[in-house]
C-alpha cells in the first residue's frame, strides 16, 4: 500500500462517492477499490458488461444525455460528497464526440454541483503535458475542460495520470502488451519518447485520500496534480518491462517502420468510422509521439503517496497464461474480423458480378434443379455480402458472425442433401467451410472489449 497522510481524516464510511464512467479502465478499478476501503460508491455508466453488473449501486444511465438538472438531482438524492469524472473518448467518431464528452458534459456537471445544495468535491481525470503542445481534439478539449473547472469556483482536484498500468488491459495498455508479446519493436524515435507511467492503484489511493478530507479544506480546495512515477522512463522501457513479465526479453525483434504506424493509424480511423475503437488511430499515434511527462512532486508532497515504479506495477508478478493469450490475440483479433468481413463480402460480390455464370454452372453441373439455380445464386450472393457488411460494423458484428455460422452450416447440410458430390470436389470448398466456422466462433468469443 502507498504511504498516506492520515491526519484530519474523516470517517470514510460516511462519504458517498459518484463515479462517472465506472465501466472503463480507470473508473472500474476506482469504483471497486473505493468500496473495499469502506466508501459508499455509486458507479454510473451508459452500459456495464454482464461481468461488471455485480453491485446494486452501479447504475446504467444515458450519462451524456443527462442535463444539469438531472445530474443535480442524482447528486442531491444520493447525498453525494465526491464526484469522480472518468469519462473520456480518444477521437471523434460515430457515438464519440470529444467536445461533447470533455467540455459540454463537464459544463453541465459543474452547474449540477453548484445547484446540488450541498458541498461536493469534483475529482476530474485529465491528461498530463504542456497545453502549448496540445495538437489533437482529444488533448485540446481535455485542456478546455480543465479551464472550465478552474474558473467554476467548485472545490476540485484535477488529476493528470501518466500512462496507466492496471490489471485490466484496454486501448493503449492492451497495445503495449501486444507489442511485448510479439517480436516487434517500435521505430527509434517513438521508442525514445518519454513515457512516465502510474499504477492505477495509486490513482485510486489519491481519490480515497481526497474523499477523506473536508471539501472546504483550503490547501486542497483547488489542486491540479500530475500522477506518475518521478523516475524518467521511455516508451521502450515500459514495453521492456512488459517483456520481462511475459518472458520475451532477449528475443530477436523486427522494427516496425514509421510508415506502417501511420498506415495502421489510417486503417484505425477507418475502423473507427465503422463503430470500432481500435487503439491505433491517428490521435493515439499523435499522443504517443508527444510522450507522457509531468512533475508529480506536488501530488506526492500533499498526499504522502509514494507511487509505484513501472518495475513494481508490472514486474511484481509473472504474466499468467490468460495475460499471454490476451496479448497474443489482441492484434490478431482485428485481422480475424477484417478477414471475415472481406471474405464474405468479396466472395458474394465475385459470385454475383464477376463469375456469375461459373457460380451458377457449378450448381447446374451437380444436378441442382434448373429453376432454382439463378434465384439461389443471386440470393446466396446477396446474403454473403450482407453478412460481410454486418461483420464489418461493430454494432452488428455479433449478428453477422452468428448469421455467418448459420449460413455456413446451411450450405454444408444443403450440399449434403442436394449435391453430395460437392464434398469430394477437388478444391474441397465445402470441406474448408468447417475451419471458417471455427474462425467465426473465435471472433464471436473474443468480441468483448471489457
Amino acid at each position: 500500500m502507498p504511504n498516506q497522510k492520515t491526519d484530519h481524516m474523516t470517517d470514510s464510511i460516511a462519504r458517498k462517492i459518484l463515479v462517472l464512467g465506472a465501466s472503463g479502465l480507470i473508473g472500474r478499478f476506482v469504483t471497486d477499490d473505493l468500496r473495499l476501503r469502506g466508501f459508499q460508491v455509486f458507479g454510473v455508466a451508459r452500459h456495464f458488461s454482464p461481468s461488471q453488473r455485480q453491485n446494486a449501486s452501479d447504475l446504467e444511465l444515458p450519462v451524456m444525455s443527462l442535463d444539469a438538472a438531472a445530474l443535480a438531482r442524482l447528486i442531491r438524492e444520493r447525498e453525494i460528497d465526491v464526484v469522480v469524472n472518468c469519462l473520456g473518448v480518444l477521437q471523434d467518431g460515430p457515438g464519440s464526440d470529444t467536445g461533447a464528452v470533455h467540455c459540454d458534459f463537464v459544463a453541465r456537471l459543474l452547474s449540477a454541483i453548484r445547484d446540488a445544495g450541498r458541498p461536493v468535491r469534483l475529482v476530474h481525470i485529465s491528461i498530463p503535458g504542456d497545453a502549448n503542445e496540445d495538437r489533437t481534439a482529444f488533448s485540446q478539449t481535455k485542456r478546455e475542460a480543465e479551464r472550465l473547472i478552474a474558473a467554476s469556483g467548485v472545490a476540485h482536484a484535477i488529476l493528470r495520470p501518466g500512462f496507466v498500468v492496471a490489471p485490466a488491459a484496454y486501448g493503449g495498455s492492451a497495445m503495449l502488451r501486444a507489442l511485448a508479446a510479439f517480436p516487434l519493436d517500435l521505430p527509434a524515435d517513438e521508442s525514445a519518447t518519454p513515457f512516465q507511467p502510474v499504477a492505477v492503484a495509486d490513482i485510486a489511493a489519491t481519490i480515497a485520500w481526497l474523499a477523506g478530507r473536508d471539501t472546504d479544506e483550503a490547501a486542497i480546495r483547488a489542486v491540479t496534480w500530475d500522477l506518475m512515477q518521478p523516475q524518467p522512463v521511455t516508451l521502450s522501457g515500459v514495453i521492456e518491462q512488459f517483456r520481462w513479465s511475459f518472458g520475451t526479453v532477449g528475443q530477436s525483434r523486427i522494427t516496425i517502420p514509421a510508415v506502417l504506424l501511420d498506415l495502421g493509424a489510417k486503417l484505425g480511423d477507418l475502423a473507427n468510422r465503422l463503430g470500432w475503437m481500435p487503439p491505433m488511430r491517428s490521435t493515439a499515434i499523435a499522443e504517443l509521439r508527444r510522450g507522457v511527462t509531468g512533475d508529480p512532486a506536488g501530488w506526492m508532497a500533499a498526499t504522502g503517496i509514494v507511487p509505484k515504479a513501472i518495475t513494481q506495477a508490472v514486474g511484481e508478478h509473472a504474466a499468467s497464461i490468460q495475460d499471454k493469450w490476451f496479448a497474443r490475440l489482441f492484434l490478431v483479433k482485428a485481422l480475424v474480423i477484417a478477414s471475415l468481413a472481406l471474405f464474405w463480402t468479396v466472395s458474394g460480390f465475385i459470385a454475383l458480378f464477376v463469375s456469375y455464370s461459373a457460380a451458377a454452372g457449378i450448381l447446374s453441373s451437380h444436378g441442382f434443379p434448373p429453376s432454382l439455380v439463378e434465384p439461389f445464386t443471386v440470393l446466396t450472393s446477396l446474403m454473403d455480402m450482407s453478412i460481410g457488411v454486418l461483420i464489418a460494423f461493430r454494432r452488428t458484428c455479433a449478428i453477422g458472425l452468428i448469421w455467418g455460422i448459420l449460413a455456413s452450416l446451411g450450405y454444408m447440410v444443403g450440399a449434403a442433401i442436394l449435391t453430395p458430390d460437392l464434398w469430394v470436389e477437388p478444391l474441397g470448398a465445402l470441406v474448408k467451410t468447417g475451419p471458417a466456422i471455427v474462425l467465426m466462433l473465435v471472433a464471436l468469443l473474443t468480441l468483448d472489449n471489457r
